[in-house]
């Protein structure tokens, strides 16, 4: 069974003004902190793809990850802020003969798991989705069984 693994960003600060595109909005020290721990939680996971929100912090979330593991972080906008679940849920489907990890927003990640706790997705945690925390979700042939929350590394 492939196990995806959904994270959230890791610290980006506050949200700047209207002259700020907040899409460009890059991690903090402490985001930096956060991206080195979840690389070395994750170094041995197995996972050969990270996919990520297009949004600057959360490309950077994974490249500390990615430069351990020799993988390139991709952008995907079906993981953007504002996107939902939909989207979300058909790309894991693209990724399920991979191990993969996504990086997404608190927007799309409670979406996302509402989505699939509704189609029959058993969760061992409270629905939750702190900076920098990760689901490990584990495929069952088509579907997502079953997931466990991971808190933020640090």
């Amino acid at each position: 069974m492939g196990k995806l693994y959904v994270v959230r960003h890791a610290d980006a600060g506050h949200r700047g003004g209207p002259d700020e595109p907040d899409e460009a909005r890059v991690l903090s020290d402490r985001g930096w902190r956060q991206a080195d721990a979840l690389r070395d939680q994750l170094a041995d996971a197995g996972i050969t793809r990270l996919v990520a929100s297009p949004y600057v912090r959360c490309v950077q979330t994974f490249v500390p990850l990615g430069d351990q593991l020799g993988v390139r972080v991709e952008a995907d906008p079906r993981l953007a802020e504002g996107q939902g679940a939909f989207g979300a849920l058909a790309l894991a489907k693209e990724l399920r003969d991979t191990s993969a990890a996504l990086c997404s927003h608190g927007d799309v990640i409670p979406d996302l798991l509402d989505s699939l706790v509704a189609s029959g997705t058993k969760l061992k945690d409270e629905l939750r989705w702190q900076k920098a925390s990760t689901w490990v979700l584990t495929w069952d042939g088509e579907h997502l069984a079953k997931g466990r929350y991971l808190p933020p590394p640090c």
